[in-house]
């Protein structure tokens, strides 16, 4: 037993990682926690023998990880038919999982507050350190901390936390993941500190020439006398050095706390924005009897935030429109296990793609995620709930929004309301209650709670009205919309079998701007294939701030509402609730949404260049249809688009009619293979599709598009030729010696010319790695493919599949290769350092 222990201790000064702490004073608190899933009695003490759990390094996601295969056809990789959930949180199971943690203090704790933070635990957690119980956070998508002060052992003795996820029940209407899949920190501080997410920092006056940031501190006093102390506030530019500082006295009373704001002057600051997205930082100093007491660091942004009923959103005074994109919170095949790095490249990825803004939707995001977006420009809308009092599922959050809204939403405004990168806050999503005196109600105080935390940002949230989704009239709507201030629409421009709209609901943001002609509007979710429509609305109204379409990535759950699928032409089709229909059927074994711009490991669909010539992004983007069996007819999926490739090569189909569609803004489109003019097509009025049957022949397809004679664009395809090998691609091939970093390595088969091979569906690949990393996750694009995450071995879709390298803290270099029968192996070196 005691080598058990000693296995477990973690000697704190040494835990320190690259990870993006919420506070500077933070310890990384990740590494070494035992872990077994279970329904277990006792193991809350610390006398508990945890000796066969297994070690392992946090964030941790237990939902990817591989189920027994108890019958053949109901499990598969982590997947199966058992789930509580269904399609909609991707067929994966929850159940009750255990993690423990033994460590050790030394005495420079001692006389210290202690806590420990949490940015997420899914969902329902109980803690406790050394057998006594701290108390349970019940919803899985926010931060919360405890002191664990009077029960911990500071004199080297050993110390245990314990932490129960209960992930029961249909609690979630998309994948979730399962227990502590965000970082876990400890903070030691003095007696006289500043709080956890105390510091608030606002840029009231912005210009090029001078900035004003006013510093909100908000300091503890957790000892029985009166303190007088100093509070320093340095600024420190992007390179570290100190441009202005200032220091003024706080008196606290004893076990009480008081707030301090002191305003610094910046002349020619570096402004935070979308292209130049320059982060400063603020250091406050607590200072006692010349000694230092307290210090934290906190990152920000000067930048000017303005919504003007007239002008729109203005960022350091220019408009801005909207070109967002909604997210669910997992990372692929690494799960929800929010990983630095992973977070990081979803919105480089994003970014790239066209998009300037994400909605995180339906719930506050990871911080890491947040700190990507402040360093890369991306802006947030950030979201506090998805149900309030009535239910969506049996299970979820409307069990605890009663008693914990408040203590919630305060988190999140508290604990995000630094970032540069966050715009707006949203209070809620397509609520049930929205027109009734139970709406208006808490409309009105979650929307003053936030005001009141943080008056430089507007409120919204995400209204849905249609036919069956509620039998009240609009009317029914405004008292409720009356409370925020700026109104957010799901869905109100979209047409789809499901969407049916009149043209009341079509004008709705007209007719409710010209009763309220000061307020701004937006659309909190749009469908894929209203994305001209949504943007054109955006440019044609300066009040009309742009929209979130459903949705920027793939991602588990939801099964397949953007699949489109085939059936017999003579089938008749249902009308109205025909896309909920699909949902709701049984999927399996599609187990993801498929109605992102990029699929599952980040690689462009159809909507994506869609998308960028709707943005005006690109002139002219052509797509090809993949082949519809004769006798058989494609069902567009509500939340999705035609089963289009951008792709010329189709073995099998030569000399068969192909639907090529062009996109472009431009009057003209041509046509040319292999050098030759085959068809030309003026682009409909009010449209920007040209579409063409052709016949397949292998080559090279060219779109051209003109305006009155002069071309404007071109895109080409041309005809892959038979695999012959394997080529890794990393997005970086050397990386820290970090558990919070990883390399991302694509896997494309290729032909003898180098060209990925699109066609290639069903061949698997296999993968062996050596040196200091283990393989995280590997994946594809196939959204029914239930093969594990975490074997080394992967299917490639369309070519192409992903294999994610993890460092085990150690610097060195790893060696992956890959290999596949009758196919030239591909290998690639990553450094750790």
């Amino acid at each position: 037993m005691k080598q058990l222990i000693f296995l477990g201790i973690i000697v704190l000064t040494l835990l320190y990682t690259h990870a993006e702490a919420q506070d500077s004073r933070a310890i990384s608190f990740d590494k070494a926690w035992r872990f077994k899933k279970d329904t277990l009695k006792g193991a809350e003490s610390p006398a508990y023998d945890d000796s066969k759990w297994r070690t392992l390094n946090l964030p941790h996601d237990w939902s990817i990880e591989d189920l027994p295969n108890q019958k053949e056809g109901e499990v598969q990789g982590p997947f199966t038919k058992a789930s509580a959930g269904k399609a909609a949180t991707g067929f994966t199971e929850g159940g009750i999982g255990w993690y423990r943690k033994a460590f050790k203090l030394d005495k420079s704790f001692a006389g210290k507050k202690t806590l420990i933070l949490f940015d997420g635990v899914y969902m329902d957690a109980d803690v406790w350190i050394n057998g006594h119980y701290l108390g349970n956070h019940p919803y899985g998508y926010i931060s919360f901390y405890y002191d664990l002060t009077d029960f911990l052992n500071t004199n080297g003795k050993s110390n245990v936390i314990a932490v129960r996820a209960k992930n029961l029940g249909k609690n979630s209407r998309w994948y979730s993941g399962s227990g502590i899949y965000r970082h876990v920190w400890l903070i030691p501080v003095n007696p006289v500190h500043t709080k956890i997410w105390g510091n608030y920092i606002t840029t009231p006056e912005v210009s090029k020439d001078k900035a004003i940031v006013a510093i909100q501190s908000s300091v503890e006093n957790t000892s029985s006398r009166k303190k007088i102390i100093s509070v320093k506030i340095e600024m420190l530019n992007p390179w570290g050095s100190v441009v202005t500082t200032q220091k003024q006295l706080l008196t606290i009373p004893a076990d009480s706390s008081a707030d301090l704001t002191q305003k610094l002057t910046v002349t020619n600051p570096k402004l935070w924005g979308l292209e130049n997205p320059v982060l400063y930082k603020v250091r406050v100093t607590l200072i006692s009897e010349s000694k230092i007491i307290d210090q934290t660091t906190m990152p920000f942004g000067i930048r000017s935030l303005k919504f003007d009923g007239q002008k729109g959103l203005l960022l350091n005074g220019q408009a801005v429109k909207l070109k967002g994109g909604c997210i669910h919170h997992d990372l692929g095949p690494l799960g929800a296990a929010s990983i630095d790095r992973a977070e990081e490249r979803k919105v480089e990825l994003l970014k790239n793609a066209g998009y300037n803004a994400l909605r995180t939707s339906h719930n506050p995001p990871s911080p890491a995620l947040l700190a990507a977006c402040d360093h890369l420009g991306m802006l947030v809308l950030d979201e506090a709930f998805d149900m309030w009092e009535n239910a969506k599922n049996p299970q979820d959050y409307h069990l605890y929004f009663k008693d914990w809204w408040k203590r919630d939403l305060t988190s999140m405004v508290l604990r995000d309301r630094n970032h540069p990168s966050v715009i707006m806050w949203s209070i809620g999503n397509e609520i049930y209650e929205a027109p009734d005196s139970s709406g208006y109600r808490n409309a009105k105080r979650l929307s003053d709670e936030v005001r009141m935390l943080d008056p430089t940002r507007p409120v919204t949230d995400a209204i849905v009205f249609m036919p069956g989704y509620t039998k009240k009239p609009w009317a029914a709507y405004e008292p409720h919309v009356a409370n925020l201030d700026i109104d957010g629409y799901n869905y109100f421009l979209d047409h789809s079998p499901y969407f049916q709209r009149d043209s009341v609901i079509l004008h709705r943001f007209e007719t409710q701007r010209a009763k309220n002609p000061e307020k701004l509007y937006l659309s909190t979710e749009y469908l894929p294939g209203s994305a001209l429509e949504n943007w054109d609305e955006t440019e044609k109204y300066p009040w009309f701030l742009g929209g979130f379409c459903w949705t920027a990535m793939d991602y588990i759950g939801e099964a397949g509402i953007g699949k489109s699928i085939l059936v017999p032409e003579s089938q008749k089709l249902p009308k109205g609730m025909m896309g909920m229909g699909l949902f709701y059927r049984n999927n399996w074994p599609v187990f993801n949404a498929y109605c992102g711009d990029l699929d599952l490991i980040g690689n462009p669909k159809a909507a994506y260049y869609y998308k960028n010539v709707v943005w005006r992004n690109s002139p002219v983007e052509m797509l090809v249809h993949r082949p519809i069996p004769e006798g058989q007819k494609e069902v567009i999926a509500t939340w999705g688009v035609p089963d289009e490739l951008k792709s010329w090569t189709w073995p099998g189909q030569e000399g068969k009619k192909m639907q090529v569609n062009v996109y472009t803004r431009s009057k003209t489109v041509k046509l040319e293979l292999n050098g030759k003019v085959i068809a030309e097509q003026t682009v409909p009025e009010g449209s920007i599709t040209a579409t063409f049957l052709i016949e397949y022949q292998p080559g090279t397809l060219v779109a051209k598009s003109f305006d009155n004679g002069k071309e404007t664009g071109s895109s080409s395809l041309s005809t892959a030729g038979k695999p012959v090998g394997i080529r890794l691609i990393a997005d970086r091939r050397t990386i820290n010696a970090d558990h919070n970093d990883l390399s991302f390595v694509s896997v494309e088969v290729i032909d003898e010319k180098g060209n990925v091979v699109p066609s290639v569906d069903d061949l698997e690949i296999n993968f062996q790695l050596t040196g200091n990393a283990t393989i995280a996750g590997v994946g594809n694009g196939n959204p029914a493919d239930m093969s594990s995450f975490q074997q080394k071995h992967k299917q490639v879709f369309q070519g192409k599949a992903l294999v994610i390298i993890k460092p085990n803290g150690l610097k060195g270099v790893a060696t992956l290769k890959a290999t596949a029968k009758g196919l030239k192996s591909g290998d690639i070196k990553i450094e750790m350092r």
